[in-house]
């Protein structure tokens, strides 16, 4: 979330990707980073043991996602 934020403050659109075990943590930083608005999404957890198929399946699909909160 601090390079999220930091990007954003610099101009740049940035979103972080991160396990769904972490919404609420997410939340927190970008409150306390003063941001709330900071862009966030969100894969299914665990991702720790994931083979690499199934990061490439996580990825696919949240990829329209990551555009979405880049370009909105």
């Amino acid at each position: 979330m601090h390079d999220t934020v930091w990007f954003e403050i610099q101009g740049v659109p940035a979103v972080s990707i991160a396990s769904s075990e972490f919404k609420d943590a997410a939340a927190t930083q970008a409150s306390m980073l003063g941001m709330e608005e900071a862009q966030c999404v969100f894969v299914p957890h665990p991702i720790q043991d994931a083979t690499d198929a199934e990061m490439q399946a996580k990825a696919d699909e949240c990829v329209e996602a990551v555009v979405a909160a880049l370009t909105n």
